[in-house]
């Protein structure tokens, strides 16, 4: 009897196993870029094809701003000595100006794609993590207070207060896809605004706190920090979730930033050097070969259809899929 059950056992592991077993994908090159840091680096813009933008920094200690002008090659640090914090988002205006937004309030912008920046400061001393100015008259700056506290702040354009709304939980990202249109994630949430910002309605999405969107007109993908991935096609009124970063029989995922360059092939990126890549427009997931253990915080599309991903460390890497 225990015999037999031996070799039932035996069985059911050769008939099952291969089916467990998880392919890694490879890609076909990957080069790692010179940062000049070793700071922490949280977002990376494209401008245009030749102007690339990269800040970073440590949270208490000192900013970093990465500047390319061949399209994400080589790196000039172009840090401000005036901004002592860290710096976590980026922003444009309709007139082209660039924004950074961090720790303490601090925000730095530049009339000239980078070159030159200016230092200012919300007097609220909040931890801004994304910005967005959806007129060149007003800003809206997102914070987060240990992720049981969020703060949607409107700034004129002398970075005076104009309003504040406080929520009960933390807020990560805002996206606005014109300057009446908009969304904020954060843990546990995702809202949107079809008035600036005025008022916030809240989508049928929960079990996650939700870092990234990437947007393409009503198609949007959403990633969260257990490894959950979102869609809808309808500008967020009906949300399937492709991916449930709560189910323990899938591998563990701390995703920090999601990139589709169409309706089928998308990447997401997170802690441990994470890479993962779907086919199918988010709804499985393939692992890719790891070649860093950082977090990675962002990705992005290169113009020549590479991808560039940034995170802790000083990590920069340019990578053909």
């Amino acid at each position: 009897m225990f015999k037999c059950l031996a070799y039932t056992c035996v069985a059911l592991f050769v008939l099952y196993a291969p089916s467990c077993k998880k392919d890694v994908l490879h890609w076909s090159k990957v080069q790692m870029l010179n940062s000049n840091t070793n700071s922490r680096l949280n977002r990376v813009r494209f401008l245009n094809d030749s102007v690339c933008i990269v800040a970073g920094g440590v949270k208490w200690a000192k900013s970093e701003i990465l500047r390319s002008t061949d399209g994400g090659y080589n790196w000039g640090n172009m840090s401000d000595p005036n901004a002592e914090k860290g710096m976590y988002g980026i922003g444009t205006s309709p007139n082209g100006t660039l924004y950074l937004c961090g720790a303490d309030g601090d925000v730095l912008y530049s009339k000239d794609a980078g070159i030159n920046w200016v230092f200012r400061r919300i007097l609220d001393w909040n931890r801004y993590t994304s910005l967005t100015f959806p007129t060149v008259d007003t800003g809206i700056f997102i914070a987060s207070l240990a992720q049981d506290t969020g703060f949607i702040t409107f700034v004129d354009s002398n970075f005076n207060i104009i309003n504040t709304r406080k929520y009960g939980f933390g807020l990560n990202e805002i996206y606005m896809t014109n300057q009446s249109t908009g969304y904020v994630i954060g843990y546990g949430v995702a809202m949107k605004t079809g008035d600036c910002g005025t008022t916030w309605t809240f989508l049928d999405v929960e079990g996650d706190n939700f870092m990234a969107m990437d947007i393409h007109g009503n198609e949007i993908w959403m990633c969260g920090y257990n490894g959950s991935v979102y869609h809808t096609s309808d500008g967020g009124n009906n949300w399937t979730r492709y991916r449930n970063g709560n189910d323990i029989t899938l591998p563990r995922y701390r995703l920090l930033s999601i990139l589709f360059v169409d309706a089928l092939n998308g990447w997401a990126v997170g802690e441990d050097g994470k890479i993962i890549y779907s086919d199918d427009g988010g709804r499985h997931w393939m692992e890719y070969k790891r070649f860093t253990t950082n977090a990675l915080r962002s990705i992005v599309l290169c113009p020549n259809k590479d991808l560039l991903v940034a995170g802790d460390g000083g990590t920069l890497y340019r990578i053909t899929p």
